[in-house]
């Protein structure tokens, strides 16, 4: 086995006994480990950072997205939802395919597996993890962003008994955010991207307690209404960005949001 460990200690220098064709191929399986130590360790540090520096060819990269597509479809929930990571990598780096959209959205929302966290798998996050490969194509040139505001609205009605507990609302709003400055979107579909949710807030059942979706919507909702007002950072440094279309979105979010009010 490689020693992954050994590696990024190094500042990710390539070892010289190995080709670059069978360290991707390790690289590639440590993604979909089990183990969280190998999965979310220094493999996942050491990929990142070939990424970045153009260590990976663009023809393996391209491959390996490839891989990480058909990944989505894979049986192990670990394997699905390290995928957009590596997408989220690959996007970042400049490289695209239309199919690895594709793929994204066939999974997204039909996800059913929702946990954060896991005591023997470590880190999941399917709908985190998702959220930050949304936002990248939602700012992606050749990606409609009303394609990518419609996913998130689907992801947020999909029925599930799991309330977030690890911020995956506060990174779907971000997502969605970033996805709302575009400076193509038109103010239609800025908010109609909304009129499912109100849809699904006018008419679910409220008991007692909140049914698992509305609690999720509702909190992504009410951050992202603060994102709206206040700009989105695209990054940690960076200054906040205008969301596109900002006060017919408040709008538009304030209408939704009081439909739960008045129920």
């Amino acid at each position: 086995m490689i020693d992954w460990t050994r590696i990024e200690a190094a500042d990710c220098a390539v070892p010289a006994d190995r080709t670059m064709e069978e360290l991707v191929r390790e690289l590639s399986r440590a993604l979909a480990d089990p183990d969280p130590l190998i999965r979310d360790g220094a493999a996942y540090s050491v990929l990142a950072t070939w990424i970045a520096r153009g260590v990976i060819d663009a023809p393996r990269r391209l491959a390996l997205g490839d891989e990480m597509a058909d990944r989505f479809r894979d049986p192990e929930i670990q394997a699905r939802t390290f995928a957009p990571l590596v997408l989220d990598m690959l996007v970042a780096k400049g490289d695209f395919k239309a199919r690895w959209v594709d793929a994204f959205a066939d999974w997204y929302p039909n996800e059913k597996d929702l946990r954060g966290h896991d005591e023997k798998l470590g880190w999941l996050h399917a709908v985190a993890h998702g959220a930050d490969l949304l936002g990248s194509f939602g700012q992606h040139p050749e990606v409609a962003p009303v394609r990518m505001l419609h996913l998130a609205a689907a992801r947020l009605t999909a029925p599930t008994v799991h309330v977030y507990e690890q911020l995956e609302d506060d990174r779907l709003a971000r997502a969605v955010a970033r996805v709302l400055t575009r400076q193509d979107l038109s103010e239609h579909d800025a908010t109609a991207w909304l009129d499912p949710i109100g849809v699904c807030f006018g008419t679910d059942h409220i008991g007692v307690p909140v049914p698992a979706h509305l609690s999720n919507c509702l909190r992504t909702l009410r951050l992202l209404y603060i994102l709206a007002d206040r700009g989105v950072r695209p990054g940690p440094d960076a200054a906040p960005e205008a969301l596109r279309h900002r006060e017919a979105v408040k709008a538009r979010l304030a209408s939704v949001l009081d439909l739960i009010v008045k129920r």
